[in-house]
């Protein structure tokens, strides 16, 4: 039976403290220097430079699989251009697209360190272009926009605003925008309007993943700010280091489980982060990495992802198209192509959440086997504590 509220505040405040600065694992940490990203943040810096003696950047893109240091290179450069920026009428703003979680949020943020006022709802999104850039023609701002997560909004929402942001240097001189935008994806740019890729793509900067001992030092310099000494050992921040090597180098992963394995310890009453606090830390990651993962899906991917969980042993594409067709018309929802349907496979198999392998049967050939990989609890919990999902389906 769970602990009652008043049993977990009493051994909260009877136990040790573990951590002597929690923000230093946080995402929005920006450390004083970053270890093995030098030539990176010379590179962002250079492109960026000419923005401190009035000429507009260039665009930029960042590459660079999840946890390559790409958003905390671009913000600790920001962090100083605006240091070192004597000008009122020069604003950096930051957006990460995914939180904002739609194109009317993510223009809101732009709007506000604009300083236009965007209504939660009611307007168009041709309207709030319009009106920020106004502002910024008017008073004549410098802007450097960094999109994080530009893949996220061009897949969800496509190219429009894009193209509104690169084809907009003579709508706002004086004023001028720059962007700079950040992807997980490098392949991206495929779908773009070559008119959008053309502008959005001028300079380009690929982040490669770190290798287990860059990651074991930036665990190291991170655990000395936010642990009290001896919490985090060598021993565990190997463990940490080396699970989250194997996963292409990761380090927001390596972080955030030395900062959850911290948690499990506090909680538990330990001095120290032991093997059995990093295992937990990591299934207890792998939970949220999932649920995250369902909840970002487009609808028809959960849609599709929900069909497959109708057959609890698998089964082939022919029948799992059926159940599709049969949500979607129950739904009152347009029916998408089985070649589409069959692109969307490919993408939750390459998330992990279902496995999509070709059977042979034989003289009639080959079909392919759809199975459900996470627990179909986990799945029906997440939608139906999905709002959006729920009004849909």
């Amino acid at each position: 039976m769970p602990a009652g509220i008043e049993e977990i505040f009493r051994r909260a405040k009877e136990g040790k403290a573990l951590f002597a600065d929690r923000n230093a694992l946080s995402p929005d940490y920006v450390p004083d220097r970053l270890p093995f990203r030098d030539s990176q943040t010379s590179e962002v810096a250079e492109v960026l430079a000419p923005v401190l003696h009035g000429s507009k950047p260039s665009n930029l893109l960042l590459y660079g699989k999840t946890g390559t240091g790409k958003t905390a290179v671009a913000r600790y450069v920001l962090s100083k251009l605006e240091k070192e920026a004597d000008r009122k009428n020069l604003i950096v703003a930051y957006v990460n697209t995914r939180l904002a979680n739609t194109e009317y949020r993510a223009l809101a943020e732009l709007g506000q360190a604009t300083g236009v006022q965007i209504p939660f709802t009611g307007l168009s999104i041709g309207e709030v272009v319009s009106r920020i850039f106004r502002e910024i023609k008017a008073r004549g701002i410098h802007t450097v926009l960094v999109l994080d997560e530009i893949d996220y909004l061009v897949k969800t929402f496509g190219d429009g605003i894009l193209y509104e942001f690169t084809r907009s240097s003579e709508r706002l001189a004086p004023g001028f925008l720059s962007l700079v935008g950040i992807s997980n994806d490098l392949k991206f740019k495929e779908g773009l309007d070559p008119r959008v890729l053309s502008s959005l793509s001028e300079e380009e900067l690929v982040f490669p993943p770190y290798t287990v001992e860059e990651l074991r030092e930036i665990l190291t310099e991170r655990a000395r700010v936010a642990f009290r000494p001896s919490v985090a050992s060598p021993a565990a921040i190997n463990i940490c280091a080396a699970m989250a090597g194997s996963e292409h180098g990761d380090a927001r992963r390596a972080i955030d489980l030395l900062r959850i394995a911290g948690e499990v310890a506090e909680r538990e009453g330990l001095r120290e982060i032991d093997d059995s606090c990093i295992r937990r830390a990591s299934d207890k990651m792998e939970h949220d990495r999932v649920e995250e993962a369902i909840r970002s899906l487009p609808v028809h991917n959960k849609v599709i992802l929900m069909a497959v969980s109708r057959f609890k042993g698998g089964t082939n594409t022919g029948n799992l198209y059926i159940a599709y067709n049969d949500l979607c018309r129950k739904a009152g929802m347009e029916v998408l192509t089985q070649r589409r349907v069959s692109g969307i496979l490919a993408e939750l198999d390459l998330l992990g959440l279902i496995e999509a392998s070709v059977v042979s049967k034989g003289r009639r050939g080959r079909t392919k086997r759809i199975q459900l990989l996470i627990p179909s609890e986990t799945l029906e919990k997440t939608l139906s504590e999905d709002t959006t999902f729920g009004r849909t389906v």
